[in-house]
């Protein structure tokens, strides 16, 4: 009779959960950029008014433009970049994320 042994599972060769890097557009036109493990989650909170100050005053209407990212560290970096960029920059980022729906 042969038995099975486990091997057991290392935490470092755990495969991490994906990050996402998004932009949310507000009432007044601007973009607000973030990062969470669940950006339609994190989208609902900053609806509710909760999550950022940067809603107050101006509500969140629309979940424009996420990304994914292999992890936090990689989704913060990505964040950092787009904070960087031009409105319009950004603006492209959106208009690329709505092609890529479409088609």
């Amino acid at each position: 009779m042969t038995t099975r042994t486990e091997i057991p599972v290392e935490a470092d060769c755990a495969v991490s959960k994906p990050w996402f890097v998004y932009l949310v557009r507000a009432a007044n036109g601007s973009l607000y950029c973030g990062i969470s493990d669940d950006p339609v989650r994190r989208f609902a909170k900053h609806q509710s008014g909760k999550g950022a100050r940067f809603f107050l005053s101006s509500p969140a209407m629309a979940l424009v433009y996420t990304e994914r990212c292999r992890d936090k560290s990689e989704a913060l970096r990505q964040e950092r970049l787009i904070k960087k960029l031009r409105k319009s920059a950004k603006e492209c980022l959106v208009a690329s994320a709505a092609t890529a729906l479409s088609t």
